[in-house]
């Protein structure tokens, strides 16, 4: 244990250094001056214990007391007042400046033992608290951690890196409620592959697995609001979430989205393509009533994408849903 003896007289300080040798404390640090100790204090992290005298000419004990007190890694360190006065308003004082306990000068050996201890014992447990609150803290950040990671995995689909059909569904969800209260338009885009069996069977799994990661790292190059959201909705198809967006704000989205795919030239061999891979896109808009659901609006994007595939592929069809069809 460190232990800071403070005191202007070096005679006093010697004395205090010899007696708590004697107890068994080897290591005591000594100084002049309450700005000494400070300097002191400022440039160690290991100091256990302060014997601080209260008459001194720069700062007195007391000011020292409250000023140790003021910085946060240093008020845990216990402050023995070391006083010639012992009177009951004086010792207040020291109490109120920080002190946790005083000795009267000149100090019984045996008193002086017993109330170190005790300041000891002190600085140990609450080291101890601190350092559980620490371990606690850690721990703590590490379970966020460790639920930040089981929700993103819970809600991301593993090979595209995209939302997954669950998380599609609760955001859907969520906006739709939204749109609903404050009487917005809300858009839902479904992109589908064009030709995607063919080009597994011809390419293999693995190509198949890479173009449905480079198609969804297009559609949600093409996104620039934080609220949008590309999901992999299932298979070769993709769903998009575009809250308070218009019909014409879906059109021009769908349009962006399918000539983006278009310009990659992403090759595909099939003799039905167009030697390079295209998607469909079917958008639906409505301003959510209480007689429609969100599965209405992911059928009227169904039926639009239906319509998209029929016409030859490699378009955008939408709908706008009044009524529950």
């Amino acid at each position: 244990m460190k232990i800071l003896v403070v005191d202007d007289s070096e005679l006093q300080r010697l004395t205090m250094e010899a007696t708590l040798k004697k107890a068994g404390y080897e290591d005591v640090i000594l100084s002049d001056s309450a700005s000494d100790a400070l300097s002191i204090l400022s440039a160690r992290t290991d100091i256990d214990l302060i014997l601080m005298d209260v008459v001194m000419p720069d700062i007195n004990g007391l000011e020292a007391c409250r000023l140790i007190n003021n910085y946060p890694h240093l008020k845990d360190i216990p402050i023995i007042i070391v006083t010639a006065k012992d009177d009951r308003e004086s010792l207040e004082e020291a109490f109120q400046a920080g002190a946790i306990d005083y000795l009267v000068k000149p100090p019984d050996e045996i008193e002086m033992r017993a109330r170190i201890r005790s300041a000891l014992s002190l600085k140990t447990e609450r080291d101890r608290r601190k350092a559980k609150e620490r371990d606690l803290l850690e721990l703590t950040q590490k379970l966020a951690g460790a639920n930040q990671m089981l929700r993103r995995l819970s809600v991301i689909d593993p090979l595209t890196n995209t939302a997954n059909r669950r998380y599609f569904d609760e955001v859907l969800d969520q906006e739709w409620k939204r749109a609903r209260r404050e009487k917005q338009n809300l858009s839902l885009l479904m992109v589908d592959i064009d030709l995607f069996k063919s080009f597994n069977d011809l390419l293999g799994h693995l190509a198949g697995d890479d173009c449905l990661k480079r198609v969804a790292q297009i559609l949600n190059s093409c996104l620039h609001r934080p609220g949008d959201l590309v999901a992999r909705y299932g298979g070769e198809e993709f769903g998009v979430v575009l809250p308070n967006t218009n019909f014409e704000g879906a059109r021009e989205m769908a349009e962006n989205m399918r000539q983006s795919v278009a310009e990659q030239l992403i090759a595909h061999p099939g003799p039905e393509s167009e030697e390079m891979v295209t998607v469909s896109l079917g958008f639906s808009t409505v301003v959510p009533s209480l007689g429609l659901e969100p599965k209405d609006l992911v059928a009227a994007a169904d039926k639009a994408l239906y319509r998209a595939k029929e016409n030859g592929r490699n378009l955008t069809q939408g709908i706008f849903l009044k009524e529950k069809e």
